[in-house]
C-alpha cells in the first residue's frame, strides 16, 4: 500500500487574497463561528480558537478537553499550539506555525496567521452543522459572547465574509466616544425599557469604534517603525558609500508630503531629517 496522502486541502498565503477581509471582518467571522466575543486580533494568540476550528473542520483531530480556553498564561498558549501542531500533523497540514511570534500577542503576526487560517478554512469546510459551545463542554472562553449572536455555522460562514460590521463605519476625531453613551442614557430615561436594545447596540458600537482606534494606532506605529528603519538604513548607506541615485529616490519618497501637510518643526529648513545628534522620540 502506498503512503496515505493528506486529509486536508493545503493552501499558501499570497499577497492578494480572495476576500481581503479587514481585521474587523476577521474578528466577526471568528466570533460568529465559535460564539465568542474576541475584541482584538491579538487575543487569538492563545491558540484556543484555532484548536476549535480544527475540531470543526476535522472532528477528532484535537482533544478539546485539553485546550486551555480561558487563560492569560504564555506557557498555556504554548500548550494549545502544541495541540494545534499535532492536529496539523494528523491531517497533513504543511503550514509551519510561528508559535514563538504568535504567543507574544503582536497584531501583525497574529493577523497574518489568521488570514492564512481563514483561507485554509474556506478550502476545507464542508458546511456541516457545529455547536461550538457544546463542543467545548460549555467551557468559558476569554472573549466568550454573552448572547446568542451566532446561529448555526452553516449560515455564519457565508454571512461573515460579506456583511459589514459596525466597526467599519466612518468615524472622525471630532466625535468623542462618550457622547453616544450619554445620548443613549437619556433616551432610555425618557422612553422606558423599550429602547434598552438600542442602548446596548450603541454601547457595542462604541466598544467596536474604540477597538478600531486601538488597532489603527498599532498599525500606524508598526508601519512607521518600518519607514524609520528604511530611513536610517538609507542614511547609513550614504555615510558609508556616498550619495546614490536609488537612495536619493527612496528618501525623496519618504519625505514627500501632500497638499496641506505641515512639515514638523524637527525637520531642518531644507526639508531633511532632524539634525545629527538630535534623537527623535517616538
Amino acid at each position: 500500500m502506498g503512503e496515505q496522502g493528506p486529509l486536508c486541502v493545503n493552501v499558501h498565503a499570497t499577497n492578494a487574497t480572495t476576500e481581503n477581509l479587514s481585521r474587523h471582518d476577521m474578528l466577526h467571522w471568528v466570533n460568529d463561528c465559535l460564539r465568542t466575543n474576541y475584541t482584538k486580533i491579538e487575543e487569538l494568540c492563545s491558540g484556543a480558537a484555532y484548536c476549535q476550528f480544527m475540531d470543526m473542520l476535522f472532528p477528532g483531530s484535537v482533544s478539546l478537553r485539553k485546550v486551555k480556553f480561558k487563560t492569560n498564561l504564555e506557557h498555556e498558549y504554548i500548550q494549545n499550539f502544541k495541540l494545534l501542531q499535532a492536529s496539523f500533523k494528523k491531517v497533513g497540514v504543511d503550514k509551519n506555525i510561528p508559535v514563538d511570534r504568535l504567543i507574544k500577542g503582536r497584531f501583525q503576526d497574529n493577523f497574518e496567521f489568521v488570514q492564512w487560517f481563514k483561507k485554509f478554512f474556506d478550502a476545507n469546510y464542508d458546511g456541516r452543522q457545529y455547536d461550538p459551545v457544546e463542543a467545548r463542554g460549555n467551557n468559558s472562553v476569554i472573549g466568550t459572547a454573552t448572547s446568542g449572536s451566532a446561529s448555526r455555522i452553516a449560515n455564519n460562514h457565508k454571512v461573515a465574509a460579506s456583511r459589514p460590521v459596525h466597526a467599519t463605519k466612518p468615524m472622525t476625531r471630532n466625535s468623542p466616544v462618550s457622547k453616544p453613551i450619554g445620548a443613549a442614557t437619556r433616551i432610555t430615561g425618557s422612553t422606558g425599557a423599550g429602547d434598552s436594545h438600542r442602548v446596548e447596540e450603541l454601547t457595542n458600537q462604541i466598544a467596536e469604534l474604540k477597538t478600531t482606534v486601538d488597532g489603527l494606532e498599532k498599525e500606524r506605529d508598526f508601519y512607521y517603525g518600518k519607514l524609520r528603519d528604511i530611513e536610517v538604513l538609507c542614511q547609513e548607506c550614504e555615510q558609508k558609500h556616498g550619495k546614490s541615485q536609488v537612495v536619493e529616490q527612496i528618501l525623496e519618497i519618504l519625505y514627500a508630503t501632500e497638499e496641506g501637510f505641515s512639515v514638523p518643526e524637527d525637520y531642518v529648513e531644507d526639508g531633511g531629517p532632524v539634525a545629527a545628534g538630535e534623537e527623535e522620540e517616538y
